[in-house]
């Protein structure tokens, strides 16, 4: 019997990790990745990764957490942050997490990577798609490009995060997508 091909998926959190992670491990042998230091605030990146946890012990799916550097984060980040969400900010983003997780997928000798962001609808697909292939050509590792937000892929991560009490955010995670969400709550309190 051949073995599946090894696959590093980058989880950005539980509810979008607790349907993509099953669906790939049907096709491959799956490892997450939690590389996730735009997370604000702390307790919120603890939160995230917890859940994350249990998400991968329930599916059998080996975690490891890359460092927490939200100082670094902050420095790729600085030329974009006065843009909106859905703009470089984000591309930006998405390359800082994704060259970590070629990185790391070369390191551990899995030839292939991909991302849960492509879950959520508020994600670019084809930017995550150019990031992946740029990160997987710099480290010498293959980016799987799918978008699991098709075939009811959001609404199969919305209705099983659900079914396991998992937290639903409101922002992706960075401390400007979090005052975002606060002003469209009309809230200023912290989170």
């Amino acid at each position: 019997m051949i073995e599946p091909e090894r696959i590093l998926v980058h989880a950005c959190c539980a509810s979008c990790a607790c349907y993509v992670l099953p669906h790939l491990a049907g096709r491959f042998t799956v490892s997450a990745f939690f590389f996730n230091p735009n997370i604000h605030p702390l307790g919120e990146y603890r939160l995230r990764l917890r859940e994350m946890s249990g998400v991968c012990a329930r599916f059998g799916i080996p975690l490891e957490e890359g460092p927490y550097e939200p100082a670094e984060w902050w420095r790729c980040m600085e030329p974009c942050r006065h843009l909106p969400e859905k703009s470089e900010r984000c591309w930006t983003c998405y390359r800082f997490r994704l060259e970590r997780t070629a990185e790391r997928a070369a390191q551990l000798g899995i030839p292939l990577f991909t991302t849960t962001l492509s879950v959520s609808p508020h994600k670019i697909h084809r930017h995550i798609l150019r990031e992946g292939e740029r990160a997987a050509a710099r480290f010498g590792v293959q980016f799987h490009d799918e978008d699991f937000k098709k075939r009811d892929g959001f609404k199969c991560s919305v209705a099983r995060s659900r079914e396991l009490g998992l937290t639903r955010q409101d922002y992706c995670g960075c401390l400007l997508s979090l005052e975002e969400a606060r002003e469209r709550r009309g809230d200023p309190g912290e989170r």
